[in-house]
């Protein structure tokens, strides 16, 4: 079945079990790459990937289908990835699309192939088949690109930014996804390191774009309000922003509060620790972290902090209720912050 890069994205993200081969082709091969990067985040960390190529299903047609239906040696997720290639897997291919059974899923990148060819002519209309052709993107589509992988990561990109992210970037929808994904981590996983003049303005967009868009809720769960949060929750999710990209800025939020809160435990006041960090915090959301520090102390911080974990991995898990589950986890971290006024 041939579908489009949007169709193509959401099934990447949630495999549908009954299709075993997912083909990207067409002249952008920037685009076919950053689409199978994400089997990859979909399957996790901690999965197998078989890398495999034209040449050696050419000299082995039985190998496809073999890897496909193989479980991996210590119970994990596996997935295969087949580049370079072309007509010549037509013969792996069709093993594997007419062998008895096929686990694990495929994403082969065969280049600009034309529907006329071969092998395309083999798949486009089997139902165990998603492919997609990949066209060369205008400036606005890369720059689109860009924002919508800011918002899976829980960022919010001026549409400057993303302008500036895609030239630089030559235009390369790989790269701006290899760009973007650099900057979540950076915002993500240093918070505390010093930052020239452009990375603290990026930070900003972080905190004041990010966060601020889903302030609301952040601060009704931290305070308690669980009615106010299931309403925040379906006013994000509308938006666009749910699952992993909640999972992204509550994390934030939470890494702030476990750092400050043994302050407070061992006797600074919350105001104080607050006013402490400077243009750390954003201004506007200074006072809810002060009121955030009053009302949880580092034990409870840290079981909250645990079970947003386990929903991120849940988000992560191949089929699962995602933007669901963190909701409802979200609603009921706030019911045990009302419970602990």
């Amino acid at each position: 079945m041939k579908v489009n890069t949007t169709q193509m994205a959401k099934a990447l993200d949630a495999p549908p079990a009954h299709v075993r081969l997912f083909i990207l082709y067409g002249p952008d091969d920037g685009e076919a790459r950053a689409l199978a990067k994400r089997m990859d985040r979909t399957m996790g960390s901690d999965a197998e990937r078989i890398e495999l190529d034209g040449a050696t299903l050419r000299g082995d047609t039985a190998l496809l289908a073999d890897e496909a239906a193989s479980i991996s040696l210590f119970g994990g997720k596996r997935h295969i990835r087949v580049a370079p290639a072309g007509d010549e897997i037509l013969p792996a291919v069709d093993a594997l699309l007419t062998a008895a059974e096929a686990g694990n899923p495929v994403v082969a990148l065969v280049g600009n192939l034309k529907d006329s060819s071969p092998l395309m002519k083999r798949v486009i209309n089997d139902p165990a088949v998603m492919a997609c052709q990949c066209y060369q993107p205008k400036a606005a589509d890369i720059e689109d690109h860009a924002t919508a992988l800011a918002r899976d990561c829980g960022l919010r990109l001026p549409r400057d930014l993303a302008r500036q992210i895609a030239r630089a970037a030559a235009w390369d929808r790989a790269i701006v996804a290899q760009e973007v994904e650099k900057l979540a981590l950076y915002l993500d996983a240093a918070p505390d390191q010093p930052k020239d003049a452009e990375m603290a303005d990026l930070e900003a967009i972080g905190a004041g774009e990010g966060e601020a868009e889903a302030a609301r809720l952040v601060n009704a769960v931290l305070e308690g309000n669980a009615a106010l949060a299931a309403t925040e929750a379906q006013r994000l999710e509308e938006d666009g922003l749910d699952g992993i990209g909640l999972v992204r800025v509550f994390k934030g939020r939470m890494q702030l509060l476990n750092k400050l809160a043994p302050l407070v435990a061992g006797g600074e006041r919350p105001q104080q620790v607050v006013e402490a960090q400077g243009n750390a915090i954003f201004w506007k959301e200074r006072g809810a972290v002060t009121k955030q520090l009053e009302r949880w102390p580092p034990d409870r911080l840290a079981t909250a902090t645990n079970r947003l974990l386990a929903a991120e991995r849940a988000v992560k898990a191949r089929n699962s209720a995602g933007p669901v589950l963190v909701a409802a986890e979200l609603i009921q971290i706030a019911r045990a912050a009302g419970r602990g006024r």
